[in-house]
């Protein structure tokens, strides 16, 4: 699988309004974490990993203090974890997470990206067990050997690691994710981290090739237009 992880995950940022979204996105997790589990990044270890990957991903600093301080006030809205799993075009197998204040308002939301583009909606479990809950971490190099025995002096566990066109991914269990972070950065200063984050990883990937590209993308795109879509997850593998 390799660098292929990258393209598991639905991309948003690819204009200026998917900027916003994802501006949207990051501002809406990161006041969820901070009402649920404390506006302190050093005590709630969610919203640390939260603010880190949007500062990744460009998020300016004011969007990440506004939604810390509304945070803070205690009142604002109150957003409920939503997760709906289905077939997408080229059976590909799909897990959408969403936040949401209006469950109705996102299931026909959801569900209608599904009907529109010729995919199937299931019940809770439909796919899920064919992905895993994993930390993923990705960076430059080509020595899994030693990134291993370092990860392994450190006492981290770690699912699996492959190397594939100088590029590193390594996967472990998710509540793995900073104990794997820190002893990356322990034994190996000069690396710097492309990929960083919580992910749902397939087991097994399925191929889309032909007119099914077409409809997958236009499936992924019409997800990532529902406001109340936070991540999107799949199988697919698009054929070159």
């Amino acid at each position: 699988m390799g660098r292929s992880f990258e393209v598991r995950k639905a991309s948003m940022a690819k204009t200026q309004g998917a900027k916003i979204k994802v501006y949207s996105k990051y501002g809406k997790e990161i006041y969820v974490s901070a009402k649920n589990g404390g506006i302190d990044p050093d005590s709630n270890l969610s919203l640390k990993r939260l603010i880190e990957k949007a500062k990744k991903d460009q998020v300016p600093s004011h969007v990440i203090e506004k939604a810390i301080d509304k945070a803070k006030g205690g009142g604002g809205e109150d957003f409920a974890t939503a997760r709906y799993e289905g077939f997408g075009p080229g059976n590909t197998m799909v897990i959408v997470d969403c936040l949401t204040d209006n469950n109705n308002r996102t299931f026909m939301d959801v569900r209608q990206a599904f009907v529109k583009n010729g995919a199937k909606i299931g019940s809770p479990g439909t796919t899920a067990h064919m992905f895993e809950h994993q930390a993923v971490f990705q960076f430059k190099g080509d020595d899994e050997e030693a990134v291993l025995e370092n990860l392994m002096m450190e006492d981290a566990d770690v699912s699996d690691i492959e190397c594939e066109d100088g590029v590193i991914t390594v996967f472990a269990p998710h509540t793995e994710f900073f104990k794997v972070k820190n002893a990356l950065a322990a034994t190996m200063p000069e690396v710097t981290l492309d990929v960083e984050e919580i992910s749902f990883v397939p087991q097994t990937m399925t191929e889309v090739a032909g007119e099914d590209v077409a409809k997958f993308e236009k499936f992924l795109d019409a997800l990532n237009d529902c406001d109340d879509v936070q991540n999107v997850y799949h199988n697919a593998e698009i054929a070159e």
